[in-house]
């Protein structure tokens, strides 16, 4: 039995069935929505309508007086710790003396029926002192009179990059460049099931990203050792990162240990809105300085992230974005400066390509100015300064795999491009609503490059358990893996069993539902767990089949199964850690920070209307390295959506906020891509393996959302010759400049 064995047909490489597929499209999966005991009550939150106040009182008698209410608590009734967070505790449980966003948590009701909850959450009276909000993220950065939103300061973290000291080129281009506040946009909204325990503990059921974490919050909050706490996963629809923070679990405990029932919270699509972080909005001013054939020598560049009230993951996109900030380019001389930001606009936390997002659309923005300003292809500019193996990032890390970017550009440039429309209305900008019949529509043709870091980085400790137990099912040999980690429809449950199948040769696999009761997995985010998850299943199947060896040469002759019969199940647990990363130099921004490294690129084909404004998206094209394919249809869908979400926010996705109030909070008026939206792909996947990761794969969720917004947003300034600075782009911005 060795990780050679070919008598799987369903193991690493293959196209493994997801087990959960069939369940999702014939609606019979259950999301943790779909929860249910018979003798559960439901929770709801009061939340503050205003982006800043102080809260002078708050009556719940109106509240407490209707019937079928159980309970009503306020900060006063949280009997540990107030406040929690994933990187500072500075996120109160339940507001305590003032609010600082729109929709913060102040009050919480439990009654016997989801509406009276409602009924209750509204008859309690809080009166408010509204104070100045600042929304501002320059003003609250750089203007010493701004009010503090944060206990220590309006800046979260600012890390700089210094490299070399030449500052002075043949050729410079420079640009302003502004990111809006992208909303994950998942499908299934917050929604769990807490229930009392004999103990005097919790059992929570709910949809993370982050089982371990979440428990580590939780518990402090609630007064309770860890132990207490159990948490497993719920069905997950979509998260994108934001489920990493906590929205309902406090509070849905706090209910049920009160009231000794268990309680369900479901939030509907408004209150999801107000209950995680989003994307952080960006402003970024860059200078790029070249010799007249376009090789690179110096950028500048200053990056400032609202962070919005409260820290929630802002210090790792800081560092993202600081560490990535110019890009997969070679250059010798580099002056960043990013800034993470209070303000009292809503949280802003990890989504998809956290911090590199915001930074490519930049970057890529003023090498596409580069490349006009040399009289050179977009293409041609880019392949001449790419990095390789053996090239340094800009914090001076280096480059110790494959990273074959110009020949993935020279690849994507060769793809045929698509055809010139045949005048079916239905092709057109505007599609079905037939608002253009041709006229004024014009091609254009863009490129976007991407490089993000792969798992957690600047010296998080980061790795993942897996138990692995080999045993005799129906007289035939069985795995059971279980882990923490998420699934939060990515397909990692699929990859753990063609892990475990690929390693100990057996078909039969199944994957235990990811719990407390195993150690942690970590995080569902950072395009991480087919690394450190898939590589904890993979040690503990090793360390499986070392002690059936073991067996073996005690009892030569017999096999698995009748070793199995003999001496019963064989079970193991490891824990997978991958290279130790260090923090990036608080002054230089040096350091070894990633652990890994990926690349994509994209060229988008688009048709604009340039009198209506309006952008259709023809065709996307991408080429990405992985390293390994694991799953390629898992693989392939990783990419498609991602182009999705990077098409969304270069041409339709925000969340608008103004003076701190979130305006649209509905899928009526947040946008985002649907099927007629989405044009055909072509994808080249390349496996360039990384000899440090398990199998030589490479994360591959996030690299396709990065390059694919400035490669959109390329290929419209090229069909309407706009200089179109800020995404999304909207209508006005083509036909009214």
């Amino acid at each position: 039995m060795t990780s050679t064995d070919t008598r799987t047909s369903q193991g690493i490489g293959q196209s493994a069935p997801r087990p959960d597929g069939t369940l999702k499209v014939t609606g019979e999966f259950a999301y943790s929505s779909d929860l249910w005991l018979e003798d559960m009550v439901w929770g709801v939150t009061l939340r503050s309508p205003h982006p800043a106040a102080r809260i002078r009182s708050i009556d719940l008698g109106p509240a407490l007086a209707m019937p079928g209410v159980l309970a009503v608590l306020t900060h006063e009734d949280v009997p540990g710790e107030k406040h929690h967070g994933l990187e500072l505790r500075d996120q109160p449980v339940l507001a305590v003396d003032r609010v600082r966003y729109q929709g913060e948590p102040v009050a919480l009701v439990a009654a016997d029926h989801p509406e009276r909850a409602r009924r209750a959450a509204a008859a309690i009276v809080v009166d408010y002192e509204v104070t100045e909000a600042v929304t501002d993220a320059r003003r609250a950065a750089f203007d010493p009179a701004c009010p503090k939103v944060g206990e220590r300061g309006n800046i979260l973290r600012h890390q700089p990059v210094r490299v070399g000291s030449v500052f002075e080129a043949p050729v410079v281009v420079t640009g302003e460049y502004e990111v809006g506040m992208q909303d994950q946009a998942f499908l299934g909204p917050e929604s769990g099931l807490a229930v009392p325990a004999e103990d005097g503990g919790v059992d929570l059921y709910v949809a993370t990203q982050w089982l371990h974490v979440d428990r580590d919050q939780i518990a402090p909050c609630l007064g309770l050792p860890a132990e207490k706490v159990r948490v497993s996963l719920a069905g997950v629809g979509g998260a994108f990162g934001a489920r990493e923070d906590l929205s309902m679990q406090v509070h849905a405990c706090l209910l049920a240990l009160r009231t000794g029932r268990p309680v369900k919270m479901v939030y509907n699509r408004e209150e999801s809105f107000f209950g995680h972080v989003h994307r952080h909005p960006a402003w970024m001013r860059y200078e790029h300085g070249a010799t007249r054939d376009g090789r690179l020598i110096y950028v500048k560049a200053e990056i400032l992230l609202d962070g919005g009230a409260y820290c929630s993951s802002s210090p790792a996109v800081v560092g993202n974005a600081a560490s990535l900030g110019a890009g997969p380019y070679e250059v010798g001389n580099v002056e960043i400066d990013a800034y993470g930001v209070y303000t009292n606009n809503p949280p802003c936390g990890a989504m998809r390509g956290f911090g590199a997002v915001q930074a490519c659309f930049a970057y890529e923005s003023q090498m596409d100015r580069l490349a006009e300003a040399c009289g050179l292809s977009p293409v041609e500019l880019r392949i001449r300064n790419a990095v390789s193996q053996g090239s340094r990032l800009i914090t001076g890390q280096l480059i110790d795999s494959p990273a074959p970017l110009a020949g993935m550009l020279a690849e994507l440039e060769a793809f045929p491009l698509p055809a010139a429309s045949d005048g079916d209305l239905r092709e057109l900008p505007g599609g079905v609503a037939q608002t253009t019949h041709g006229e004024g529509v014009r091609r254009g043709v863009g490129y976007g490059v991407g490089i993000k870091n792969i798992c957690f980085s600047e010296g998080f400790d980061d790795y993942s358990t897996a138990r692995v137990r080999l045993e005799l099912a129906g007289g035939e040999p069985h795995v059971l893996v279980h882990t923490a980690a998420a699934e939060v429809g990515q397909g990692l449950v699929t990859v753990q069993a063609q892990v475990a199948r690929t390693e100990l040769g057996v078909e039969r696999v199944t994957v235990a539902p990811a719990d407390t009761t195993v150690g942690s997995a970590g995080s569902s985010s950072a395009s991480r767990q087919s690394y450190v998850t898939g590589g904890a299943v993979k040690t503990a199947c090793e360390a499986v089949r070392e002690r059936l060896a073991e067996l073996a040469a005690a009892h030569p002759g017999l096999t698995t199964t009748a070793l199995l019969q003999r001496f019963g199940p064989v079970e193991e647990t490891r824990e997978y850690r991958h290279r130790p990363t260090f923090p990036m130099d608080p002054s230089t921004g040096q350091g070894d920070s990633h652990t890994q490294l990926a690349l994509c690129v994209h060229r988008a084909v688009v048709d604009v209307d340039v009198e209506l404004g309006l952008v259709k998206v023809v065709e996307l094209a991408a080429v990405q390295d992985v390293g390994k394919v694991l799953n390629l249809l898992a693989l392939e869908g990783q990419i498609h959506g991602g182009s999705a979400q990077g098409l969304g926010l270069a041409l339709m996705e925000e969340v608008l906020v103004a003076d701190g109030r979130l305006r649209n909070p509905s899928f009526t008026d947040y946008l985002i891509p649907t099927i007629l939206d989405m044009p055909p792909m072509k994808v080249s996947i390349l496996e360039n393996p990384d000899p440090a990761a398990p199998y030589g794969l490479r994360g591959a969720g996030e690299p396709p959302t990065l390059s694919t917004t400035p490669a959109v947003v390329a290929a419209v300034r090229a069909a309407t010759g706009r200089a179109l600075s800020r995404v999304p782009i909207r209508p006005e911005h083509i036909a009214l400049t």
